[in-house]
């Protein structure tokens, strides 16, 4: 009975907080923004619990805790100095100040105006709205994994259950309540994770910090080295580099950007995401870390009769904690994953109202027929990652880092070139996100879409699409000096 209280409890402040914040929804910049005035503890909050969702916590901790052991550590430590500290204190400034400047709620929008393509806008729009669907789709099958283990109620009830739930108060709402919802999911992650350490570790099968390298040294000396070597050390980088670099093109992170309320609030925003990732990633990463000394193989599906990863954490957590420890835990994942799912929602659904609609089919449509058009592609984008997830394609982590990897290796660098090199030509930014596309989705598929090289194949774009923007903006045609005073904040340099 419990647990069930609890998890009413939690899902009521949910749709309490849509319903508040709809009074103050009025516009598509309401909704999809916030009206750009999001203050830093909100902002943070909503950056920690995008990032971090029941894939991290379920495939990602217990795949890189069973693969690489200790050395795990390097992903979540990784998420924080890089995919945190660096992004809020590069990015976040010129990415407020440009994108206000330009009048740009999305990165399809900013990619236009930077670059004065529409059909890069419609590109960008397109690949958003088809690879967020499978990103989403692996948080979806992430938290329902995590319900049945832990509730014991069926896989495809729960799914129905967090859709129905999700579009109640994001339709609803909209960011605001988002970032409302965040700092609270976001409080009760960081309990949350407090209490899983304490359980996981001080388990017997564990034994206390102090008897973690040893023990896994016992079953292989690889799972106790901090540094491993051959295709484990490519492999590993490759997913610290996936996982930190790239959430620096992720729509649904430069999102947070675009929001907060002045540049002023940026410093605070950065050290209190930064440590609000420092604790998320060690702990996720920490748990899956010591997956080998409670499983002698990998658990079995029950519904396919295949060994997985994905049943690693959930059975952990089944083993080690007490009754209410494993609730405020499953309140974790599911405030991790209802924070993560809801940007997706807004950034896909925006792809289409936002950047396609309203910018080219019907420009002058009424203020309250685009919020109603958003709500409704809200609604269907949900919907389809239902669907993606009911059929339980792969596994978890293939699939998000699948979509992780193209989607960043698409944007990364036309939106980093974009910001900060007045040179970045409209051709250089088109062939780094036609190269990004490309590169992560042939590596895949010639890898046959191998759990242990898609990372590897998002990774690679993601660098090919840094070198490729430069290389070809230096032999193609440059923007006026007219252009630039536009885009720029500061004067541009002259030829």
């Amino acid at each position: 009975m419990f647990k069930f209280v609890m998890l009413g409890t939690f899902v009521a402040i949910l749709l309490a907080s849509g319903f508040l914040a709809m009074k103050k929804t009025k516009t598509i910049g309401d909704f999809f923004l916030g009206g750009r005035n999001i203050g830093p503890w909100l902002s943070a909050f909503a950056f920690g619990t995008t990032y971090f969702s029941a894939v991290i916590f379920v495939g990602y901790a217990g795949k890189i805790g069973w693969s690489f052991g200790i050395a795990g550590l390097w992903v979540g430590i990784g998420n924080a100095l890089v995919g945190s500290l660096l992004a809020w204190k590069l990015l976040a400034k010129p990415t407020r100040e440009m994108t206000e400047k330009l009048g740009a709620m999305t990165m399809p929008e900013f990619l236009q105006a930077r670059y004065d393509s529409h059909s890069l806008k419609i590109y960008a729009a397109l690949v958003i709205f088809v690879f967020m669907v499978p990103y989403s789709a692996s948080v979806f099958m992430g938290l329902s994994y995590v319900f049945e283990q832990v509730f014991q109620i069926n896989y495809n009830f729960v799914l129905v259950a967090i859709t129905v739930i999700t579009a109640i108060y994001l339709l609803m709402g909209g960011y605001r309540a988002v970032a409302i919802t965040d700092f609270i999911q976001g409080m009760v992650m960081i309990f949350g994770v407090c209490i899983l350490i304490y359980y996981v570790f001080g388990h017997p099968a564990v034994g206390g910090f102090a008897q973690v390298l040893p023990k896994l040294a016992q079953i292989d000396s690889g799972l106790a080295s901090f540094f491993p070597t051959g295709h484990n050390g490519v492999a590993l980088f490759s997913v610290v580099l996936l996982t930190s670099l790239g959430t620096w093109g992720l729509p649904q992170m430069a999102q947070k950007f675009y929001a907060i309320k002045d540049k002023e609030k940026i410093k605070a925003a950065t050290v209190i995401s930064t440590l609000f990732c420092i604790i998320i990633g060690l702990g996720a990463y920490g748990v899956g870390a010591v997956s080998h000394l409670y499983f002698a193989e990998l658990p079995m599906d029950p519904a396919t009769g295949k060994a997985t990863v994905d049943l690693l954490v959930p059975q952990i957590l089944e083993i080690a904690l007490p009754e209410f420890a494993a609730v405020i835990i499953l309140l974790l994942v599911l405030a991790a994953s209802m924070s993560t799912l809801s940007s997706l929602v807004l950034i896909s659904s925006s792809s289409i109202t936002i950047d396609l609609v309203k910018g080219y089919l019907r420009p002058q449509m009424q203020k309250k027929n685009e919020l109603l058009l958003m709500r409704s592609f809200c609604l269907l984008f949900i919907m389809l990652s239902a669907v993606l997830a009911l059929l339980k394609p792969a596994i978890i982590l293939t699939l998000m880092a699948l979509s992780w990897g193209t989607v960043a290796g698409v944007f990364l660098g036309p939106y980093l070139w974009g910001l900060f090199w007045k040179g970045t030509t409209k051709m250089g930014a088109w062939s780094g996100a036609l190269v990004g596309l490309i590169f992560s989705l042939g590596f895949s598929w010639f890898h046959h879409f191998d759990a242990g090289y898609v990372p590897i194949g998002g990774a690679l774009a993601m660098l090919l699409s840094l070198a490729v923007v430069p290389a070809v903006s230096l032999v193609t045609e440059r923007f006026s000096q007219e252009h630039l005073l536009k885009v720029f904040v500061e004067q541009p340099e002259t030829r």
